[in-house]
């Protein structure tokens, strides 16, 4: 996984199987840092804002960063899921994916909802992971985004 950034609890990454191909408008997961947690109802309050800031910035960055790079994504969506771990008896560990759909999208057409098959079937076998340019692009809207006046961490109580 190529790693995008990271806060005090999360780690955010561009997906090395996307779900959703960079073309389609691309696939990034916040992973916390403790795999003990299972799902945000296990979030302490301070973490569970934290997550919610950085799936807002990652999510606008991510927006401005692919129509920058020629793909036009017009809307983001965000799941946490985990179901999958329970195929091979693992314990899920809490994640969030964040996914472009671009308005011209070929595999994952928008504004249908993103298609989940299982990785058996061969859905996503040719899907592109974002790019190294596109995560150096992604990067610098972080930064830019995470400084302006509304992701201020003091206005956040973190």
């Amino acid at each position: 996984m190529a790693q995008i950034y990271q806060t005090k609890n999360f780690i955010v990454e561009a997906a090395e199987k996307p779900l959703v191909t960079r073309t389609d408008g691309g696939h990034i997961r916040i992973l916390i840092k403790d795999i003990a947690i299972t799902d945000r109802t296990k979030l302490s309050p301070a973490a569970a804002i934290e997550l919610m800031r950085l799936t807002m910035i990652v999510g606008e960055a991510m927006e401005k960063s692919l129509n920058n790079r020629g793909i036009k994504v017009v809307k983001i969506n965000y799941q946490d899921m985990g179901n999958w771990a329970y195929k091979i008896g693992d314990k899920p560990v809490l994640h969030v994916h964040i996914f472009g759909r671009a308005q011209d999208a070929k595999h994952q057409p928008f504004p249908e909802s993103v298609y989940l098959p299982d990785r058996s079937t061969g859905f996503y076998d040719k899907f592109e992971p974002l790019n190294n340019e596109d995560i150096l692009e992604i990067q610098k809207q972080i930064e830019i985004i995470g400084k302006q006046s509304k992701y201020k961490i003091e206005k956040w109580g973190i």
